[in-house]
């Protein structure tokens, strides 16, 4: 049984030298209103999908954080279930580490976000205005813009001009895109994290064109008073290094990288990394979603290197843990471990790359996933509801559906009759658990993982919406919109954090950007001492 910690102890646990994983178990739009600076976000509706990719080796610390509302319990109950030996719970939650007067920093990803704001001070990574910007383009300068979010990002909206090409792939690309080293590069995201970590990692590589960040970003260009661009397609094109030049820019990472204190390792050192019951190693691929699937590497999780810099707690849940990187040319695998290193964090790149399909064979059995395959294999034993037989369930008053999926969705299109639930609350969805419950989910994994909770309820008849709200609508039924339903108050999935910042409105776009300034005096000596930023 999970043990009970103070938030005291628990503070002092983050930097007491031992792994620990500080899970925040609430849902991300309650974890976004305020949490602990170390804490990684996993909502307890998703705990069995994610919790052995974030937290790989079972035997280490894990502390689960909660509102004070008991979810910390049940999340602790399901996590031993698959294995987890040191299991606690924080006492009291969220509230009980605000009132032992510890800061709850609201937002999400904030260690990476800092970074990149005590980057830009202490490494001083020049800037230039939309204004400045616009005055270049007027001109007609030799320039180029240069996006480093992800591409789906970019297609929603973009400085006009730009080019997608995320920030992991700058350091292999971008002598495609400038090949002049007359031309101005300017590095630009949505607001300020990543537009100054894209420009730093160009300058801190060596290239030869003078490299800016847009200070702010698309917002940036927003409040000034310009137009971003909707739906462009301007991809980064492929590498066109020589031999020559490719070895070149190899030794230019490597030496970059180990100025960081990063360290080359072989399959050899993986292995018996891998074999040690004490610590946790993380084995990620940086490459393209395009790469990784033409040619996968078995054991290491896909973790594209932009938005693993940008989001390292969605793919690190251990505090303390080896990273291990793996690219296919020796040249993003570097920069993005330096990053990382410069981030706290022990990385290090996978020097005989070559033999990488190797290293799975090491990984303990008891470190492989049994989550999912425990929820896919309960979603089959769940009785199966076609969208005609819903709609005469819901009919004739015969059963309760339960839409599983975001509120937004919900809000935007749901099942007539259907009523909006969140698995940590489901409780207050089904007063009446002898009556049928039907789920309606995204994934069968989604409906196997609420009707763990409904079983424990005293739920007896349980069954899932085959193929969910989507074959409702193929089927050609009819779909409520209600957007104000389920109210605010209890959409605790949602990040209301500033959130219309991308949609026009001006007071959330700068309170966003002064969210981002103000990050770093919000930070306490622990906070701010895991952060190792290299001179140059």
């Amino acid at each position: 049984m999970a043990k009970a910690l103070p938030a005291r102890t628990v503070k002092t646990m983050l930097s007491d030298g031992e792994e620990i994983a500080l899970l925040d178990v609430r849902e991300t739009g309650q974890y976004a209103d305020g949490h602990p600076f170390f804490a990684v976000p996993l909502a307890y509706s998703r705990l069995e999908m994610e919790i052995e990719r974030l937290v790989p080796r079972r035997s280490v610390r894990v502390v689960l954080m909660d509102d004070g509302d008991g979810v910390a319990e049940r999340a602790a109950k399901r996590a031993e279930g698959l294995g987890f030996t040191d299991v606690a719970i924080m006492e009291g939650g969220a509230p009980a580490w605000k009132a032992a007067g510890f800061t709850l920093f609201d937002g999400v990803n904030l260690p990476s976000k800092t970074f990149g704001e005590l980057v830009e001070i202490e490494r001083h990574t020049p800037r230039i205005s939309a204004d400045d910007l616009v005055a270049m383009q007027k001109r007609g300068d030799d320039l180029v813009i240069v996006d480093g979010r992800t591409w789906a990002e970019y297609q929603k909206f973009n400085i006009p001009g730009g080019i997608s090409c995320p920030n992991g792939e700058l350091p292999l690309r971008i002598d495609a895109i400038a090949p002049d080293p007359k031309t101005r590069i300017v590095v630009n995201c949505a607001g300020r994290t990543r537009s100054i970590i894209g420009a730093q990692t160009l300058i801190d590589l060596g290239v030869p064109n003078e490299v800016v960040a847009l200070e702010n970003g698309t917002q940036g260009w927003f409040l000034a008073g310009y137009e971003v661009q909707r739906g462009a397609s301007k991809k980064y094109p492929q590498p066109s290094l020589s031999a020559e030049k490719l070895a070149e820019r190899r030794r230019r990472a490597a030496t970059h990288a180990a100025r960081c204190g990063v360290h080359a390792v072989t399959t050899s050192d993986v292995r018996a990394w891998l074999a040690d019951p004490r610590r946790t190693t993380y084995l990620l691929d940086v490459r393209t979603a395009e790469e990784v699937a033409a040619q996968p590497v078995a054991g290491f999780v896909h973790a594209p290197g932009g938005q693993l810099q940008q989001a390292t707690d969605q793919w690190v849940g251990v505090k303390g843990g080896r990273i291990v990187l793996l690219d296919g040319e020796g040249i993003r695998a570097p920069m993005v471990a330096a990053w990382l290193r410069q981030l706290g964090h022990e990385a290090c790149v996978l020097e005989d790359r070559e033999n990488a399909a190797a290293i799975s064979a090491a990984i303990p059995a008891d470190r492989w996933p049994r989550g999912p395959e425990m929820l896919k294999a309960r979603a089959t034993e769940l009785h199966v509801v076609t969208p005609q037989g819903l709609s005469a369930l819901l009919w004739s008053g015969g059963g309760v559906a339960l839409d599983l999926r975001s509120s937004q969705d919900y809000r935007d299109g749901h099942i007539p009759g259907s009523v909006w639930a969140s698995r940590p609350r489901l409780a207050k969805s089904v007063p009446d658990v002898a009556q049928p419950v039907i789920l309606i989910a995204d994934s069968p994994e989604m409906a196997a993982a609420a009707s763990l909770d409904l079983t424990e309820l005293g739920a007896r008849e349980i069954s899932k919406l085959a193929g969910g709200a989507k074959a409702w609508q193929a089927d050609g039924q009819k779909m409520n919109t209600t957007p104000d339903s389920p109210p605010d108050q209890d959409r605790i999935d949602f990040v209301f954090h500033t959130h219309q910042r991308h949609d026009g409105n001006v007071e959330a776009a700068r309170a966003y950007l002064a969210w981002e300034v103000d990050l770093v005096a919000r930070l306490d000596d622990q906070e701010r001492g895991v952060f190792r930023i290299a001179g140059h």
